[in-house]
């Protein structure tokens, strides 16, 4: 039987709902925190247990449905994209805001099925904003549409990024040398300390673009739909497809002005895991 996708959006968004207020009741509570791959990459009881929150609610209504999952694979299981309905879930994007209670993490979720994204939901539940998206349906922020700003002039361009959890030398070079870039050229550039929240800045119109080198799928399944349904473009940063895989991305207003944004960035090309 075919898979209905209203069904399942409302299904996943009550999850979400649930979970994000555990995230809530927590973001001003003292964390226990593990280091993961350095001192920076963290990882609280909170973010394991949302994303247990997640994929057990969605298996007892589809048993069939795979999972890329931030935590599950940070402890050793391969991230792999197949055609089989898969769900990649990142439980709170911006672990590191949460364990400072800086308001600003969220569950960032997202559906493919034959490897195309049909439902994303990106839920900051501190301050209330639930993007969500379907395939083909537009994008919302608690219910109200939203299009991104349609900015086409690199130097009127307000852009998103951030450093990432790698401080790896030649990754470190490149984050700078992009930033010393930017600053020079552009309206400005804003750090809100998760991809995900970043991306849908984007989608929201509140950001012109927003790029990243060493992100992860979790980080930005949801924002690629999230994006393009707003209207606006995901790509590779070197101008290319985007590869949800690859650890890299890209995304804009428009077109013309990610055209620019790929003539001006150095580019870089993260390991599998670093």
């Amino acid at each position: 039987m075919a898979l209905n996708l209203d069904e399942c959006y409302e299904h996943v968004l009550g999850l979400v709902e649930t979970a994000g207020s555990l995230i809530a009741s927590r973001n001003s509570q003292r964390k226990r925190v593990v280091e993961k791959s350095s001192n920076i990459d963290l990882l609280t009881e909170t973010d394991q247990q949302v994303e247990r929150m997640l994929m057990e609610g969605i298996t007892a209504k589809y048993p069939d449905h795979k999972f890329i999952g931030e935590e599950e694979t940070s402890e050793g299981k391969k991230a792999e994209l197949t055609d089989a309905p898969t769900w990649i879930i990142d439980p709170v994007d911006g672990t590191m805001n949460f364990v400072h209670s800086f308001p600003h993490s969220c569950i960032s979720i997202a559906l493919l099925v034959g490897k195309v994204t049909e439902i994303a939901i990106i839920y900051n539940p501190i301050v209330g904003q639930k993007f969500t998206a379907q395939r083909g349906k537009g994008a919302f922020l608690n219910g109200t549409p939203i299009r991104v700003s349609g900015e086409t002039a690199f130097e009127r361009a307000l852009a998103t990024t951030e450093f990432g959890t790698s401080r790896e030398e030649d990754k470190t070079r490149v984050v700078l040398e992009n930033i010393g870039k930017l600053v020079r050229q552009i309206h400005g550039l804003r750090s809100l300390g998760s991809a995900a929240l970043n991306m849908a800045m984007v989608a929201l119109g509140g950001a012109d673009f927003n790029y990243e080198f060493g992100i992860h799928a979790w980080d930005i399944a949801a924002g690629d739909l999230l994006v393009r349904e707003a209207g606006g473009v995901c790509l590779d940063p070197a101008g290319g497809p985007l590869d949800l895989m690859s650890r890299r991305v890209l995304c804009a207003s428009t077109q013309e002005l990610a055209d620019k944004v790929v003539q001006t960035l150095t580019q870089y090309y993260p390991e599998p895991r670093d």
